[in-house]
């Protein structure tokens, strides 16, 4: 007779530990949209005591919307994205195993999205942007990069960075034998409780008589209710 596998009662090491990393990078996440909107007044006045007298203030405005829609965006979808990853942090230790493929899909994009953030940063860094003929915006534009504080590039690369090893290494630990066995293993089905019954007397003693007698069957002999005198 075979009994159904169980699974083991404890979390397995490699799963606490992917789902801490999803939490780390959820914290990093939101402290990342936290400082860019923190930053962005400074950012703002740099990049326009930086401009010339001689600039149309039409495209400065214009490059200062730019500026603020950006940092509302990738603020929005850095909180987005630290509350996906808190999701999946907590869908990993319950035990979900559409976590765990979810977890995957968001490991592959994030790593995507992570190398491309950063070429385009490098690739900003070493070619600027040519606009054509409208070289007046062009040479905002290149002023853009001066006006975020000196921190801001060397942690967005090293937030990148971070974003790329987080998410390969969660796809591995989630990989790993220990992962796939306590993931697919289901515990084994409970027993249902049976109903109370009565102990059963010992072998070889009778069973104790019951308190109710039956009435007798029908020409049996019976005792007169009271002696005879």
């Amino acid at each position: 007779m075979s009994y159904p596998e169980q699974a083991p009662a404890r979390r397995p090491a490699v799963v606490v530990l992917a789902a801490v990393t999803l939490a780390v990078m959820a914290l990093g996440a939101l402290a990342f949209a936290v400082s860019g909107l923190a930053s962005l007044g400074g950012t703002v006045d740099r990049f326009r005591a930086s401009v010339g007298t001689d600039a149309d203030p039409t495209q400065i405005d214009a490059v200062v919307a730019l500026l603020r829609a950006s940092a509302v965006v990738s603020a929005v979808l850095s909180v987005l994205a630290g509350l996906l990853l808190v999701g999946l942090a907590l869908g990993l230790a319950a035990r979900r195993p559409a976590a765990r493929v979810a977890t995957w899909v968001v490991a592959g994009l994030g790593m995507c999205c992570g190398c491309g953030g950063l070429a385009t940063l490098i690739v900003q860094r070493a070619a600027p942007l040519d606009l054509g003929d409208d070289r007046a915006t062009a040479e905002l534009l290149a002023l853009v990069p001066d006006a975020y504080p000196s921190w801001w590039i060397p942690l967005t690369v090293a937030l990148s960075i971070a974003q790329v090893l987080g998410y390969l290494v969660v796809a591995v630990l989630l990989a790993l034998p220990a992962a796939n066995a306590w993931f697919r293993r289901r515990p084994a089905p409970q027993r249902p409780v049976p109903p109370h019954q009565p102990p059963t007397p010992p072998f070889g003693h009778p069973p104790a008589p019951s308190p109710y007698q039956p009435y007798p069957p029908p020409g049996a002999p019976t005792s007169p209710p009271y002696p005879p005198r």
